[in-house]
C-alpha cells in the first residue's frame, strides 16, 4: 500500500495550497513540519481540530516547526472554511488562518501518502482523507506518523508533547518515558554503557532495581 515509512525522505510534492502553489521541501526550508490531513472542510469535527491547531500555532512556532493541512476540498473552499475555524474560539476570531491548507481535489497526494479512510466515503462513494499526523525532520525525514480514523478527532497538545521528545531525542542519547513532560527526567538509551553515560551526563544517572538484575532502567535530569 503506498505511504511512508519512518526514516524515508518525504515526497517533495507540488500542490495548491490556500496561500498559492507550493514546493514541499521549500515550504518547510530548515524547519520541522507537521502535515496532517482532516476529511472534509465543513464538518465538525475537522473544524474543532483546526481551530484548536491555530490556537496552538505560536507554540508549534516556538519549536520551530511549520505547519501544513490538507483535505480533498477545493482551494476555494478552504478559504471559505476557514472563515468558520478562526472564529470558532476568540483568541483567533477574525484573524487569518495562520498555516496553509491543502486542495487534494484528484486525492493523488492522499494515496501517495497513503491518507485515505477506506470506511468513510462522500455521497459519490470516494473514500475521505483520514485524520493522518506526519512530523518531518530538518533533514526531510519521516520522524513520527499517526492516523486517526475519521470519526476520532485528535489531541494537538500531545502532538507538540510528542515534538519536544523528538527534537530532544535527535540532539541528546536520551529517550523519554511513558507520559514524559518536559523538565522531566527522561532515560540512558540502552546502547551506552555506564562509562559513557557517566560522560555524558555530568548530573548523574540514577538506576532502578529489577527482579531480572538487569540494569536497563536508568534515569537521568533532562539534558
Amino acid at each position: 500500500m503506498p505511504g511512508v515509512l519512518l526514516g524515508d525522505v518525504f515526497p517533495n510534492f507540488e500542490a495548491d495550497t490556500s496561500i498559492g502553489k507550493i514546493k514541499f521541501h521549500e515550504f518547510l526550508g530548515d524547519s520541522w513540519g507537521i502535515l496532517f490531513s482532516h476529511p472534509r472542510d465543513f464538518t465538525p469535527v475537522c473544524t474543532t481540530e483546526l481551530a484548536c491547531a491555530a490556537r496552538l500555532s505560536d507554540e508549534f512556532k516556538k519549536r520551530g516547526v511549520k505547519m501544513i493541512a490538507l483535505s480533498i476540498d477545493s482551494v476555494a473552499d478552504h478559504c471559505a472554511w476557514s472563515k468558520d475555524v478562526v472564529a470558532l474560539h476568540s483568541e483567533t476570531a477574525g484573524s487569518p488562518l495562520p498555516f496553509p491548507i491543502i486542495a487534494d481535489d484528484k486525492r493523488e497526494l492522499s494515496v501517495l501518502l497513503g491518507m485515505l479512510d477506506p470506511d468513510e466515503r462522500d455521497k459519490d462513494g470516494m473514500p475521505l482523507t483520514a485524520r493522518c499526523v506526519f512530523v518531518i525532520g530538518p533533514d526531510k525525514r519521516l520522524k513520527l506518523s499517526i492516523l486517526y480514523p475519521a470519526t476520532t478527532g485528535r489531541n494537538f497538545t500531545e502532538i507538540l508533547r510528542v515534538i519536544d521528545s523528538l527534537q530532544l531525542t535527535a540532539s541528546k542519547k536520551v529517550a523519554t518515558p511513558v507520559d514524559w513532560k518536559p523538565g522531566e527526567e527522561v532515560m540512558v538509551i540502552p546502547s551506552l554503557s555506564d562509562e559513557e553515560a557517566k560522560k555524558l551526563f555530568p548530573a548523574g544517572f540514577t538506576t532502578k532495581e529489577l527482579p531480572s538484575g538487569k540494569k536497563y532502567l536508568r534515569y537521568t535530569p533532562q539534558p
